[in-house]
């Protein structure tokens, strides 16, 4: 039966595939795709985990005290049957085999499909038994874990992306897949990256939570806070991800699977038509020049900012480099050859490379979560840098080196106290005497800050005496602005990048920037927003960075505006009490 489940829009376009399920074990689970030759290596490394497993329950039974209580024991028995089951074991060797999941994510899988089971059950105490199918579950993957070899490619030549016309035809191993989970750090979409998914959809998140910013970098579509899809869709329906309505349409009708291939096919020719803007100067109609950037989150993603016809990096985000690596943080080593491949990667062009921001919706790892009241306001960002100043210096002086192969800008997050800028400028020169104690060679670098608190905007003039640059990072902005959590999909309503108070900020910010006659750009989702693009020229904006499968949709905007026309227009836009009514939203 067809039913649709709404969400929060994020990344644009149509994706129709099999459900992939990400299951949600308490335990952490890895995700990804073996090679063939694995195969074997995998169903063995699950069936040590299960031997393992046994071995241990039926010691804990044969020394069980006699005074033990009775249920313990059929406790242990009924995990024990469990464990031997053929359900389980032939399921986790058919997704291993058919499907080329790694050794965990099968067996998540199989208990995701085998739990449903359960829950169809009409005598409850056999219902219950799902409760200890999971726990034995958790048994396995608790011994298997540290096995778990590091997150392979995805296989060469495969090729997930089909037509509708494809889909009705081909219901084979090739057909494509999306990814379904309750939730997706933005390290969990590292991973899939460059993967076989062509869209995904979770519970929960916001526009501008990082999962959203990652899957928009991937230029797949992508829905989120569709609260409670991963209980409702179940492992291979068919599935389309509308991520221009923000709508997940599950088990779809023929009518309905015929119209959105339709659609994708519309989607494919606008974007075929946009690429032919790649080589074409970003100029207005009135010859005012536009410098569009591309923002990264990893080195290897400047390749992708050349071919979009960036004229250079304006966000790198470092702190990709950290996630999942708490109390092994790359080294200065490691950092240096990462900043020195974007750079290279660039060829020339400058690179803007922001120092680590963690917290909040960035946690470093997982499993050390922020444990503050409020993590958006605790140690995160700058404030955790420099509360590790010893740390804080690895990251700079490998900037610094990196910069001697390339031009770098330095991009500090969250600044709001003269302090901190005091404190920042003291650790970089710190970092240059470290490496001049050394004798090691580095480059000059251009210094800017992030408007991301009000703090930062009202006291812009002070900023600029300080830093060459400044880069308003609106999703922050609004987020603090408007005292708003924008993880939480339970306050999306509330996120508003129109509101008053907000673009008269970052008005404020571009005007006083244009008179000093520093530099200034926006880095956050706003400056990627087709439907923001008039309204920045307007304001003043020359430089817009943002994910490099959006600069071409914008460079469309920039070559049909004239900013003679737009610039009262947008005084009128500051002035109005509603401003989207001004802008048609």
């Amino acid at each position: 039966m067809t039913f649709s489940v709404p969400g929060l829009v994020v990344a644009r376009g149509i994706a129709i595939g099999r459900a992939v399920l990400v299951g949600s074990s308490r335990v952490e689970v890895a995700h990804y795709f073996i090679e063939p030759a694995q195969i074997e290596s995998e169903i063995a490394r699950v069936r040590q985990g299960r031997d393992s497993v046994a071995e241990e329950l039926q010691r804990l039974l044969d020394t069980m005290p006699a005074d033990a209580p009775h249920e313990l024991a059929a406790l242990l028995e009924v995990h024990l049957l469990l464990l031997n089951d053929e359900i389980l074991s032939s399921g986790v060797k058919h997704w291993v085999t058919e499907r080329l999941y790694n050794a965990e994510w099968a067996l998540t899988t199989q208990l995701e499909v085998i739990c449903r089971q359960f829950d169809e059950m009409e005598d409850p105490y056999l219902r219950e038994r799902k409760a200890d199918l999971e726990q034995v579950v958790e048994r396995i993957l608790r011994t298997m874990q540290g096995v778990a070899q590091p997150v392979v490619p995805p296989i060469a030549g495969t090729s997930r992306r089909k037509t509708q016309q494809d889909l009705l035809l081909d219901d084979g191993m090739d057909v494509p897949l999306v990814l379904v989970a309750h939730d997706l750090s933005p390290a969990d979409m590292l991973q899939f990256k460059t993967s076989v998914f062509a869209g995904f959809v979770t519970d929960v998140g916001g526009k501008t939570s990082h999962t959203a910013i990652v899957a928009r970098s991937m230029d797949i579509p992508a829905v989120v806070g569709a609260r409670m899809v991963s209980q409702l869709v179940r492992q291979d329906d068919w599935v389309i991800i509308d991520g221009d309505a923000g709508v997940v349409i599950v088990d779809p009708s023929p009518i309905i699977l015929a119209e959105y291939g339709y659609r994708q096919r519309q989607l494919e020719l606008e974007r075929e038509r946009l690429s032919r803007l790649r080589h074409t100067p970003s100029v207005t109609l009135d010859g005012q020049k536009i410098e569009l950037l591309a923002n990264i989150e990893q080195p290897t993603d400047a390749a992708a900012a050349v071919r979009a016809g960036s004229v250079g990096v304006g966000l790198f985000r470092t702190e990709f480099l950290f996630m999942g690596r708490y109390g092994n943080l790359p080294d200065e080593e490691e950092q240096f050859q990462a900043y020195r491949t974007a750079v290279d990667g660039m060829q020339g062009l400058p690179v803007t490379i922001r120092t680590i921001d963690v917290g909040a919706d960035k946690p470093l790892d997982k499993a050390h979560k922020d444990d503050h009241l409020n993590p958006a306001l605790g140690l995160r960002a700058i404030r955790w840098s420099l509360a590790d100043p010893v740390m804080f210096r690895v990251q700079l002086r490998a900037l610094l080196r990196a910069a001697a192969h390339g031009k770098i800008n330095l991009l500090f997050p969250m600044l709001g106290h003269v302090t901190e800028i005091r404190q920042t400028l003291a650790q970089v020169a710190l970092a240059k005497a470290e490496l001049d104690a050394r004798g090691q060679a580095y480059g000059p670098v251009r210094l800017g800050a992030m408007v991301e608190v009000p703090a930062a905007a009202l006291m812009v003039r002070t900023f600029l005496r300080y830093f060459d640059f400044l880069s308003i990072g609106t999703n922050d902005l609004i987020q603090y602005t408007l005292a708003i959590d924008r993880a939480d999909e339970s306050v999306s309503h509330l996120y508003d990048p129109l509101h008053p108070a907000v673009l008269r900020l970052v008005a404020e910010v571009i005007a006083e920037c244009q008179a000093q006659g520093k530099s200034v750009s926006v880095c956050g989702e706003t400056a990627g927003d087709v439907g923001m693009t008039r309204l920045l020229l307007g304001l003043g904006l020359r430089s817009f960075s943002m994910h490099p499968a959006q600069i071409l949709a914008v460079k469309q905007e920039i070559l049909r505006a004239d900013t003679r026309k737009l610039v009262p227009w947008a005084q009128q836009v500051l002035e109005a009490e509603e401003p989207e009514l001004l802008l048609g939203h």
